[in-house]
């Protein structure tokens, strides 16, 4: 009888041989399939293959070999000078838009000077502010005016409007704080007359310029209101009201007549705004001294 140890050891070598000569061998390609699937790589993107080519166009007739028309060098150069139109054309824009920006900033800082009126300071502030809007007229609005002899200023409209809008709201703002009267289109006009060469079309800010300036002066007219009413001076502050109100009253009769009044639309909504501001710090000094008008949208302060 085998000791139990071994038993054991013959067990285990007994079932290594089974188990090494019973198991066949797998071939090598059924291995290697398994092992990495094959690869459907085009025989094109081979290594060695050639690269594509990229495709051009050739526009020369020489190069291509082709037969030229007997037009082909006048049409060359008429789109030269097409090209050359243009190219000047967006060079002058981009000049327009830098002068434009210069006189919108410009025209802004006139607009701050006025607002520091005060009773004790008008005239030294008034005069201060024409100064300052007679250099944007001379250096600013000047560039302008160079850039757009001839009809030039009808195409590029869209590159300097803001600019000429901002100026509008600028000189209305100074001619209203000094004499209460409207400045008219003929008289801005008649100011950059002798800015530009007189044997070329003048500069002339259009109808549409004019208007959407004087509707951005609500705003700068109600800042100065709330302000004279911080002050006591609440007359001032009610013919401010009164030409506040009137402008928005022509305005509302000419804006269903232009035809792009898409803009002039939002700030009709913001001067009835600013209307109604004046209006509500007027009222909350002297509620007992109004009276609503039947006919109107406003009140009438007695």
């Amino acid at each position: 009888m085998l000791p139990l140890r071994g038993c054991h050891r013959r067990l285990v070598c007994l079932r290594g041989v089974t188990t090494a000569s019973s198991l066949p061998l797998l071939p090598t390609a059924t291995t290697t399939s398994m092992a990495a699937p094959p690869s459907h790589s085009h025989p094109a993107s081979s290594a060695g293959s050639a690269p594509k080519r990229i495709r051009t166009m050739a526009t020369d007739a020489a190069a291509t070999g082709a037969a030229v028309s007997p037009g082909c060098s006048e049409m060359k150069a008429e789109f030269a000078k097409h090209a050359e139109y243009l190219n000047t054309l967006n060079d002058k824009r981009e000049r327009l838009v830098k002068a434009s920006r210069d006189v919108t900033m410009n025209s802004k800082k006139v607009i701050f000077q006025v607002h520091r009126i005060s009773k004790s300071n008008k005239e030294e502030v008034l005069a201060k502010a024409e100064n300052d809007l007679a250099v944007v007229v001379n250096q600013y609005i000047g560039k302008l005016v160079k850039e757009l002899q001839g009809t030039d200023f009808w195409k590029l409209r869209r590159a300097y409007t803001f600019g000429v809008q901002e100026y509008v709201e600028a000189a209305t703002f100074c001619r209203f704080c000094k004499t209460g009267t409207l400045l008219s289109l003929a008289e801005i006009n008649d100011s950059l007359l002798e800015l530009g060469d007189k044997s070329a079309e003048p500069l002339q800010i259009n109808v549409l310029d004019y208007i959407l300036g004087v509707a951005d002066l609500s705003g700068e007219l109600m800042r100065l209101a709330i302000g004279r009413i911080s002050d006591g001076e609440v007359e001032y502050a009610k013919n401010i009201c009164a030409f506040v109100r009137d402008i928005y009253r022509e305005l509302t009769l000419v804006v269903p007549l232009m035809d792009d009044n898409s803009e002039m639309k939002k700030k009709m909504e913001t001067m009835l705004q600013s209307v109604v501001k004046i209006e509500n710090g007027i009222t909350s000094l002297m509620p007992n001294s109004i009276k609503f008008r039947p006919d109107s949208l406003f009140m009438t302060f007695i």
